[in-house]
């Protein structure tokens, strides 16, 4: 899986349009997330269809960036993600984004997107 990083302007009805033409050519929205600042908002999200994402961002003439994703799963203990966090920074791996898919009785299932993938598939859970 991959994020997109993309900025948009802070007005209305612009995360409708990104969305309405992700939808429309096929690729769902499987996490997102925006802040806003200074009249423009910072858009990452992923998709569950990467190439679909690129040709719709690519089409809208919007400069964006990718990035692999990597996936792990956590025990619902205390301090897990605080070890995890260590462990990779540690291994010199920077977390540039990090992402709770969800969450059940299990554990914590997240996404990160890290500055060294290779170091830190070799550090992750």
């Amino acid at each position: 899986m991959k994020e997109f990083s993309i900025t948009l302007a802070n007005q209305p009805g612009q995360l409708a349009t990104l969305a309405r033409s992700l939808s429309n050519a096929g690729a769902r929205i499987e996490s997102l997330a925006a802040i806003a600042e200074d009249g423009k908002s910072l858009v990452r999200f992923m998709a569950d269809d990467s190439d679909a994402a690129r040709r719709v961002l690519r089409e809208a003439g919007l400069k964006f960036s990718e990035r692999p994703v990597l996936d792990t799963f956590l025990p619902r203990t205390a301090g897990a993600l605080a070890d995890v966090a260590q462990h990779l920074a540690d291994a010199g791996v920077n977390i540039d984004s990090i992402y709770l898919l969800h969450s059940n009785a299990e554990g914590l299932h997240f996404a990160v997107t890290v500055d060294d993938p290779e170091a830190a598939r070799a550090n992750l859970p």
